[in-house]
């Protein structure tokens, strides 16, 4: 029960749901970048929702199967093909022993998750089976994939049933232009107010070195800073702070120029100012934004993301009703 990876893709690597409770050791969570997708393509297989999976990046993988398998291919519009025929997004169909599958360019989103039926054998490290690869951990063998790489597969505990799929209506959103809610803090008094107001107005452009660490947001205004003179042990950048955590999500802005928002393969803290952080419900959209898509930041409430989180929770309700149905 294994797959052959013939050509690794851009940056292809295992994850599933993360490893919780380690990041006050410098270990941050890891996990798929959009969560519900992953979850979409574990249940369209009859896996646990937080089983691993494929991990796949801009450009997808070629992979041969040495065994027969169920399969769905959820997130990223990255058109799926066996053996060069094309096959359905969003729904689980079979492979057989010796078919290679590879992926066309994502025409929407960045990221698709490879689901297999039994999931992908790893070993646990530290209660997860996702690859943090700047610290060698987890995964396979700690990193992305490699051409000639053997990944074995797990043994399902349910059967799959080939065409089982995901109604429109319950698929994730990958538009090019989207809305980051976020909540202001802890920092963000480090701005003069005409900064703070227009870092709200400005569209901002993914950067090309976004990644699972952090986004970089370009095309903005630069932001001025309240003027101050630095404390002992901080930077001489105006950003700069002696110390802070960094929850994911939070947004860095070195030098008042091109705000980060940190993800979840960031470091737990640092010496730069975080002025917000944008709220788990709008995670999954930044781990589906290509370079040059747009984003504006929203401030809202507190209460405000605590109801958008309940808004995800049901609808990954909704999605294993129906799947589970």
């Amino acid at each position: 029960m294994s797959i052959k990876v013939v050509k690794p893709g851009l940056a292809t690597s295992i994850q599933d749901t993360g490893r919780e409770g380690f990041y006050h050791l410098g270990i941050p969570p890891s996990g798929a970048l959009d969560q519900y997708s992953m979850k979409m393509a574990n249940l369209l297989v009859n896996n646990n929702e937080g089983d691993a999976v494929f991990e796949c990046a801009l450009l997808g993988p070629e992979l041969i199967f040495e065994c027969n398998s169920i399969v769905a291919v959820c997130g990223a519009r990255m058109q799926p093909k066996l053996d060069g025929e094309p096959m359905p997004l969003d729904t689980a169909f079979s492979v057989k022993q010796g078919q290679t599958l590879s992926f066309n360019y994502p025409t929407a989103g960045a990221r698709a998750y490879l689901a297999i039926s039994g999931g992908v054998d790893v070993p646990v490290t530290l209660g997860s089976r996702s690859t943090y690869t700047l610290g060698s951990l987890g995964g396979f063998k700690g990193r992305r994939l490699e051409a000639g790489d053997t990944i074995a597969i797990g043994t399902p505990v349910k059967p799959a049933i080939e065409g089982k799929s995901v109604p429109q209506t319950l698929l994730p959103s990958l538009a090019k232009e989207v809305s980051l809610r976020m909540i202001p803090g802890m920092y963000i008094h480090r701005l003069v107010d005409a900064a703070v107001e227009q870092f709200y107005e400005d569209t901002w452009t993914v950067g090309s070195e976004a990644d699972r660490i952090g986004y970089r947001f370009k095309d903005g205004h630069p932001m001025q800073f309240v003027k101050r003179e630095q404390p002992f042990g901080a930077g001489s950048d105006p950003s700069n702070i002696v110390d802070a955590c960094y929850p994911i999500g939070s947004i860095q802005i070195p030098a008042g120029k091109e705000p980060i928002v940190l993800h979840r393969d960031a470091v737990s803290g640092g010496g730069y100012a975080t002025i917000g952080t944008v709220i788990s419900a709008d995670l999954d959209l930044i781990g589906q934004m290509q370079p040059n898509y747009k984003a504006r930041f929203i401030p809202i409430t507190m209460e405000e993301a605590l109801d958008a989180r309940k808004v995800v929770q049901e609808r990954l309700i909704k999605l294993k009703s129906y799947l589970q149905t």
